[in-house]
């Protein structure tokens, strides 16, 4: 007789169950706790527990052939401590967590705990409005944190902040800077800190680190109160071999491909998922509905989307094995994220889907019915690694390099996406994107301010990660607390106020966020006006509402530290246009120089428009215009 019923049996080893975690892993019952976990290839299955002081081993029964094992341990309850004792048919007896576990404890443990998942939501209006936040023609700016190192201190002499403590502190954070939401580096269980949460172990679990589930639950229901949405990074890319985890699970290499040249990530010394594998699909569909379901969490992003994409990602001549058609594409993965989108936004149509995807392959984020994988959005790399490399050039060295800004109006249209100024741009001797910037410091600042200008005006939902706000001077150290010191200091005041100006800008000013994407087919909401003065290093470019609803924005960056006075340029209307933003403003760190709060145009031709405007560009500064509405 089976505990499971037979249609989930059914679709777990189809590879279609996106809710198995509530049926394995660890559940309260009367009287004690049942568990389930899959082992097909076990000899014998046991539970040890603390709930008998660990003297006894409980043992599990077959569920058919599913190769589930479930059984009731009498006694045990929420709280209580276990792992699984695996016999594999050689004999060799492994001690494995709960692959499903809602809870595990903190390392250097690595037993699962049996959770309390009973939570009072208050975010109902929150979740009932969600999909007015996630539309491709809302503004959405993201900051990306990392939980340990953002509020270490807000507890005395704890090394760990509380996922309750945080979220009234994090709300206020977002808040006064106007972002929209926060994402988190990975909170799933993780046994190395020094990872960031990339090397999960546990998929169904917050870390213990920072709190319960029940903590975790606490903390994005306030946020969603304040009104700060939340996203999750989601590795399903691989997985650490730590003894206690997935690899070698049951003796055999059950979740990873036992060829290392499909199992073996040479990257990061890591096991890769058996896409192909049904139970294995199973496993993480329900990973991720389980984060969306249970913790309320409103998107996530998929790490290391190329790596999954290609049979060869950092793999030499003979180190890869070709698909069945010769070529290098992982057509399981393929069909394994396709599937992954499809059944996220059947569950869920007004949450977020990211994928972190560093090559061209297409359609990322088109939908799976044309081809695509069926991401709501994809990063853009492309976008980060030329901005990056064209600000880092002296200024006087850019006039060489125009096309590293232009470019990306070539492909801007092909995807939904982010742009993002990540984690991974500010570690491993990269230094602090301050640090990137040339010149003396006014010019770093400067460069930083025309930076984050050129990444909020250009098309796309906004990302920077936490310290980028503060202009922090070193790189970020997950082993230190974030230097708050620098909140107030002179000139990293100046650029947490452009922040919070654009931000405020990007929300107000429709024209900057509803052309975000090609939504519907009426295309991007971005006109060059001049794109080829590379001999002044100048860009311009008009921001426009694919409705027609909204007024245009004149958007100006002048990449070298020379101010230049009456430059001129076609806008498509008539008037007064009013300076709406200012990267050189004195109240931003800046020399003050600009247009005396607007320009009126004359009817002279100039870039295919009747009317012109002559501007004053400040000098490493970005500067918006928009016809005066009168108010």
């Amino acid at each position: 007789m089976t505990t499971i019923p037979d249609l989930d049996l059914h679709l777990f080893t189809e590879g279609r169950h996106r809710r198995a975690h509530e049926h394995l892993g660890a559940h309260p019952v009367a009287g004690g706790v049942r568990f389930a976990v899959w082992a097909p290839s076990a000899r014998s299955v046991h539970v040890l527990c603390d709930a008998d002081d660990w003297t006894g081993e409980h043992e599990l029964e077959p569920e058919g052939s599913s190769g589930i094992w479930a059984g009731v341990v009498d006694g045990a309850g929420i709280g209580t401590t276990y792992h699984f004792r695996i016999t594999a048919q050689s004999g060799e007896r492994l001690d494995k967590a709960d692959p499903f576990g809602a809870a595990h404890h903190t390392a250097p443990s690595t037993d699962s705990v049996v959770a309390d998942l009973e939570y009072d939501w208050d975010d109902t209006d929150w979740m009932t409005t969600r999909h007015e936040r996630s539309s491709l023609r809302a503004p959405m700016s993201i900051y990306e944190m990392h939980l340990g190192s953002w509020g270490r201190t807000l507890r005395e002499g704890q090394r760990f902040p509380n996922y309750r403590d945080l979220a009234d502190p994090l709300a206020d954070h977002c808040l006064a800077h106007g972002f929209t939401h926060v994402e988190f580096l990975p909170i799933m269980e993780h046994p190395f800190y020094g990872s960031w949460g990339y090397q999960t172990t546990g998929y169904f679990a917050p870390t213990s680190r920072y709190g319960t589930p029940q903590d975790l639950m606490a903390m994005v229901d306030r946020l969603h109160q304040r009104g700060v949405g939340v996203i999750v990074d989601w590795v399903p890319s691989h997985f650490p071999t730590d003894d206690h985890g997935l690899a070698r699970f049951d003796g055999t290499h059950l979740f990873e491909h036992a060829d290392p040249r499909q199992g073996f990530h040479p990257d990061w010394n890591s096991a890769i998922f058996n896409y192909g594998r049904n139970e294995v699909r199973s496993f993480l569909l329900s990973s991720a509905i389980c984060w969306l379901d249970r913790f309320h969490v409103d998107g996530i992003r998929v790490d290391a989307v190329a790596s999954m994409l290609y049979l060869d990602y950092s793999r030499q001549a003979g180190e890869w094995i070709p698909n069945e058609y010769g070529g290098r594409e992982n057509l399981e993965a393929i069909e394994f994220l396709r599937q992954l989108n499809e059944a996220i936004y059947d569950e869920f149509p007004d949450v977020v889907t990211h994928a972190e995807e560093s090559t061209a392959w297409p359609s990322v984020s088109r939908p799976t019915y044309v081809g695509g994988l069926g991401f709501g959005g994809k990063w853009d790399m492309g976008w980060m690694h030329d901005t990056l490399q064209y600000l880092q050039r002296d200024p006087m060295h850019r006039a060489w390099h125009h096309g590293e800004i232009t470019f990306r109006s070539v492909y801007q249209a092909s995807e939904h996406y982010v742009l993002p100024l990540s984690h991974d741009e500010v570690v491993h001797g990269k230094g602090s994107l301050l640090q990137k910037m040339p010149g003396d410091d006014w010019q770093r600042f400067a460069n930083l301010r025309l930076l984050y200008s050129m990444q909020w005006f250009q098309p796309g939902k906004k990302l920077l990660f936490m310290g980028g706000e503060l202009a922090t001077r070193q790189e970020w150290n997950h082993d230190a607390n974030l230097d708050w010191s620098l909140h107030d200091a002179p000139m990293h005041e100046g650029v947490r106020l452009t922040l919070a100006e654009l931000n405020r800008l990007y929300q107000g000013e429709p024209a900057l966020h509803r052309g975000d994407a090609d939504a519907d087919g009426s295309g991007i909401g971005m006109q060059w006006v001049e794109s080829h003065d590379s001999e002044h290093s100048v860009f311009a470019f008009l921001r426009t509402d694919p409705t027609g609803e909204a007024r245009p924005v004149l958007v100006v960056f002048n990449a070298t530290p020379v101010p230049r006075h009456n430059y001129r340029l076609g806008v498509p209307s008539d008037g007064r246009w009013v300076e709406i933003f200012n990267s050189d403003a004195e109240q931003f760190g800046g020399s003050g120089v600009g247009n005396y709060g607007g320009v009126d145009t004359t009817p002279i031709d100039a870039h295919g428009h009747r009317q012109s405007v002559l501007l004053t560009l400040p000098p490493l500064a970005a500067v918006a215009f928009a016809p005066d509405s009168g108010a």
